[in-house]
């Protein structure tokens, strides 16, 4: 029964009424008008008597749409509890919430996001800034709008560590299973590790550079090996860089190693004149990693592909490091320096804060 259309129902009881309430009529005349060769695919007699009884009483042959579960849970009532409770305290679990409330997490969870339309955000981890700072990060931002109509001449330095263990987010890793297999990640207490040196522009990447000793083992960066890096790796790889010519700047934040008379006198005979540095021609603002574009987007990015095939150790981490570094295409290095821009207007809007709503797509 269920598969005759409302239009076919309606002609059936037309014909029946047309024809002195002949089933037989108007089961013929159903076969001619919808041109069906065999009147078994026609509703038989019963059905049709069923939709004239139902068309008698109801006013229509289709049938009613059960009415659906009185809701028990999202109840107005408990919508309003919700809503006052949210505006308590916005950032309780919903765990502890469906205690207190007494709901389910499932029926809390549909009041929350079906009821009230709300959205679980996540909470923004940023490095802390000083009283200082804010003054500090506006006067950067205001300079660098006001000197540079493009940033694309920029080049911006920066050192990140690679683990060989790599990192493990436990809010992505599930195993689906009937019983908890109870995995564990084991991580050493003191990894091996890469530390990897940079200088990325709207035009390309230098690098990488491997801070190493003579038997490829990571060493810490300090101003001596600093310095024999800008002078052995940077600066010539720097002069067959098609980007480079004598208008670019160059910035690297204020780490110690950056900041010793030795490393700044020899960045100062490549780009006298053109730093952006603690001691530069241009202050780098302290504790500012997003505003350089090495730590918003290029370790970060770099972190969630060198680990894809899980290298097992540095001689394998250290080539997919190579491999992802030199794969980055100019057109995405040119969006992460608009998005620079964004950053700084960004950041003077809100006079040396913590940035809002800065969105980076690559």
């Amino acid at each position: 029964m269920e598969h005759y259309t409302g239009e076919q129902r309606a002609f059936c009881v037309e014909a029946y009424y047309k024809n002195g309430d002949s089933c037989t009529i108007a089961r013929r005349l159903f076969c001619s008008n919808f041109r069906l060769h065999d009147l078994n695919q026609c509703p038989s007699e019963s059905v049709i008597r069923s939709w004239v009884r139902k068309f008698e009483s109801l006013g229509s042959t289709l049938n009613e749409k059960p009415a659906g579960r009185t809701r028990t849970v999202r109840t107005e009532e408990n919508v309003s509890e919700v809503v006052a409770s949210v505006r308590r305290d916005p950032q309780q679990s919903s765990r502890k919430r469906s205690a207190e409330l007494a709901i389910s997490r499932t029926s809390l969870r549909r009041i929350l996001t079906k009821d009230l339309k709300l959205h679980p955000y996540k909470l923004q981890l940023v490095q802390e800034l000083k009283p200082n700072d804010h003054h500090l990060r506006l006067a950067f931002a205001e300079t660098m709008l006001e000197r540079f109509q493009s940033l694309n001449n920029i080049l911006f330095s920066d050192e990140a560590h690679f683990h060989l263990c790599g990192f493990v987010n436990k809010q992505n890793c599930r195993y689906w299973a009937v019983e908890n297999p109870q995995l564990k990640h084991q991580r050493p207490l003191h990894s091996l590790k890469v530390t990897v040196w940079a200088a990325m522009s709207a035009q390309g990447i230098i690098g990488p550079h491997f801070f190493e000793n003579e038997r490829s083992h990571t060493v810490t960066v300090n101003s001596d090996r600093y310095t024999a890096m800008l002078r052995n790796f940077f600066f010539p790889q720097l002069h067959n860089f098609e980007a480079y010519n004598s208008r670019t700047w160059f910035q690297q934040d204020g780490a110690t190693s950056h900041t010793f008379n030795e490393s700044l006198a020899v960045v100062n005979e490549v780009f006298n004149g053109k730093l952006i540095l603690r001691r530069g021609d241009i202050p780098w603002p302290p504790r500012s990693p997003d505003l350089t574009p090495l730590d918003f987007f290029l370790w970060g990015y770099l972190k969630s592909r060198v680990y894809a095939n899980k290298p097992t150790t540095i001689a394998q981490l250290k080539e997919n490091i190579r491999e992802e570094m030199s794969a980055i295409p100019r057109a995405m290095c040119q969006k992460v320096f608009t998005n620079l821009r964004n950053r700084l207007e960004e950041c003077k809007r809100e006079v040396g804060k913590h940035l809002n709503d800065v969105i980076f797509k690559k």
